[in-house]
């Protein structure tokens, strides 16, 4: 008996998927565990029922939602390294990190018993986030805006500890705040610093 060819995704059913995930990243960061898969179902434009083919449960698509939203963070630093100097893609970057952590924490509850019982999906977590911020960092160097003695781990370690101190919508903008002054302590650049006093 030969092994039956696996045959590829249609491209709407990977389409409402994107949409589904898209529209559950929303609504978990707008109502938090308040929000229902109807009307997450409601805002991707898709029937209920095609939502419980493709996520069965609840759990199943806050892990979904989790990947989707981690990886989509993760490769945005080419696009940004296109339009911005180096030091200015990764503040960017920075306040996007805040929004992806308003839409986990609008799934706390479900993310901590996935992650707790899955250690390389918080692993994979980390290694996404340091991997685009060395890119950052990298292209900072080559750049002359970023200093080479700080590693990625720690601008990721003292992202963590903003978004810590901070995690509540009421606190934006003191996050805000604190993300440039993390940028003063990382960056080489006179031009960055000009910008910040001119914003001041």
């Amino acid at each position: 008996m030969t092994d039956q060819p696996v045959r590829p995704r249609r491209a709407d059913a990977r389409a409402n998927e994107d949409k589904l995930l898209a529209a559950a990243a929303q609504a978990f960061a707008r109502d938090g565990a308040a929000a229902t898969l109807k009307q997450i179902a409601k805002d991707a434009g898709v029937g209920i029922g095609t939502l419980y083919r493709r996520f069965p449960t609840r759990e199943q698509l806050v892990d979904a939602t989790y990947r989707y939203e981690t990886s989509r963070l993760a490769g945005r630093t080419s696009a940004l390294l296109g339009e911005l100097p180096a030091d200015r893609a990764l503040r960017s970057w920075m306040s996007e990190v805040l929004d992806y952590l308003a839409t986990k924490h609008g799934m706390a509850d479900t993310l901590k018993s996935l992650l707790r019982g899955d250690e390389q999906l918080s692993s994979r977590t980390r290694e996404q986030l340091t991997g685009a911020v060395e890119e950052f960092r990298l292209a900072g160097i080559a750049q002359g805006v970023i200093r080479q003695d700080v590693p990625s781990g720690d601008i990721l370690a003292a992202l963590a500890g903003v978004t810590l101190a901070t995690g509540a919508v009421s606190q934006r903008e003191q996050a805000e705040r604190l993300l440039d002054l993390l940028m003063d302590g990382i960056t080489s650049s006179e031009t960055w610093r000009g910008r910040r006093r001119q914003s001041v």
